[in-house]
Formats: C-alpha cells, sequence, structure tokens
C-alpha cells in the first residue's frame, strides 16, 4: 500500500521528535488499496516516483531505502506487538522537498501524485491547515 508521509515542517521543527508534525488530521492518506505478498513478492525493487502538480519530485526505487522491510518488522516487534492491519509507514528513499533548492514546500491547492511500480497511484489534494 501506498502511504503520503506527509509533514507539517512548521510544527515537525518546532518539537524534539517528528510526531507533532507527522499527526495533523489528513496529514496521512493511504492506498489507493492493499496487494498482498503474492501479487508483490519483492518490495525491494520497486519504482516509486512522487510529482506535485506535473513537476517530478522523486524518482527512486524501494532498494535506495536505508533498511529493508523485513529487518524493520523483526526490530519493531521486539518493542511492541505488530497485528493484523497495523500500519509501518517505511520512509522514502532521497527525493523529498526539505532536500531542495529551494525548498520545495507543498502549497494549498497543488497535487502530490504517488506511484509504485506494481501497486498503482495515490492521488491527493494538498489543503490549507484546519485549526480547530
Amino acid at each position: 500500500m501506498i502511504a503520503n508521509d506527509v509533514s507539517v515542517r512548521d510544527w515537525q521543527m518546532r518539537s524534539p521528535t517528528m510526531m507533532i508534525g507527522k499527526s495533523f488530521d489528513t496529514a496521512g492518506p493511504l492506498g489507493p488499496w492493499l496487494v498482498t505478498s503474492d501479487e508483490l513478492p519483492n518490495p525491494h525493487q520497486l519504482s516509486l516516483k512522487t510529482w506535485v502538480d506535473d513537476e517530478l519530485r522523486q524518482d527512486a526505487n524501494t532498494s535506495q531505502m536505508l533498511f529493508n522491510c523485513y529487518d524493520m518488522i523483526a526490530y519493531l516487534s521486539q518493542a511492541m506487538t505488530l497485528e493484523p492491519g497495523d500500519v509501518i509507514a517505511t520512509g522514502t528513499p532521497a527525493g523529498v522537498g526539505v532536500k531542495m533548492t529551494p525548498r520545495g514546500y507543498l502549497k494549498p491547492g497543488q497535487t502530490v501524485t504517488i506511484e509504485i511500480e506494481g501497486i498503482g497511484r495515490l492521488i491527493n489534494p494538498v489543503i490549507d491547515e484546519v485549526v480547530l
């Protein structure tokens, strides 16, 4: 499944951890569907692309990730019980906006499209922060 791991950077940068900046309502869209291991036998060799509007911002491969999926599951399961339905957001290879020069922060009205080979495309609009 694709996860759009959105960060609200101003909140993320004023906290000692990244959690608050990744915890806003609507900041973690998932989808468009799940694929099973028989449909996608090797999660470590998949093309991953991200566009903001029509601009390709990321063209990477899951083989470039720091940790593979199996190692993440083994490590996390030492500290917590993983249950069916739990989601582990693995992170992404290089190419996201904070590393760009100038920085490519998202703006309301833009559209983010993430495509992972064998899974599909997740398309989400960028909306303004909702203050409750």
